[in-house]
């Protein structure tokens, strides 16, 4: 009796949180919708931002909002308790529900992509896209939320898109997502920031 209640109230709470950012185009879950930690601190950057990262989680999946906010919440665990940081690392994450959910946000420096935490957004897919790709629901709702970024004046529009693989050393988003990712308006590939491997 008492899991239904919580789980009835766990719903709502998503319900009444769905597109709180008022995106056309995009389902955008709050971070109270999958129930989030607070952050133990957070800075804010300068908006608009002119680089969007795109990431894979590299764990699994989730197709349902019941699912995705569970997965969403072990990720702010891992990234909080193991690697120490202040909150979840990404700005925003997409499911494969097809909804985005909030992560840091637009406007609270991230950590997700060494040398542009505060100066870029990160998106991360949630599940591992190196032998798979996202579903077109996925990739829609990555691609309104820089349509809706943009006209919210979070990101600018001359902003140019990587993969975390082209920053810093990694294999993320995945073989698939990138390749993907490479046919997308506004893609550059490389940064200019050197690293190796």
């Amino acid at each position: 009796m008492k899991l239904c209640i919580l789980i009835s109230i766990l719903g709502a709470l998503t319900i009444r949180s769905i597109n709180a950012q008022g995106c056309t185009g995009v389902t955008i879950v709050s971070r109270a919708g999958w129930g989030a930690r607070s952050a133990t601190s957070f800075s804010t950057i300068a908006t608009p931002v002119s680089k969007v990262f795109i990431h894979h989680t590299e764990g699994g999946e989730c197709g349902t909002a019941t699912t995705c906010a569970s997965q969403l919440r072990s990720i702010q665990n891992y990234h909080m308790n193991s690697n120490g940081w202040n909150d979840i690392g990404y700005s925003f994450l997409v499911g494969g529900d097809g909804q985005v959910y909030e992560g840091r946000g637009w406007n609270r420096q991230g950590a997700h992509t060494r040398g542009y935490n505060t100066n870029a957004i990160a998106i991360s897919f949630v599940g591992n896209f190196m032998s798979k790709a996202p579903s077109q629901a996925m990739i829609s709702a990555a691609q309104n939320l820089i349509t809706c970024g943009i006209s919210k004046g979070m990101v600018t529009s001359t902003y140019t898109l990587h993969g975390h693989r082209d920053a810093n050393c990694t294999d993320c988003p995945g073989d698939n997502l990138y390749n993907l990712i490479k046919g997308w308006s506004r893609f550059q590939g490389k940064t200019g920031i050197t690293f190796q491997c």
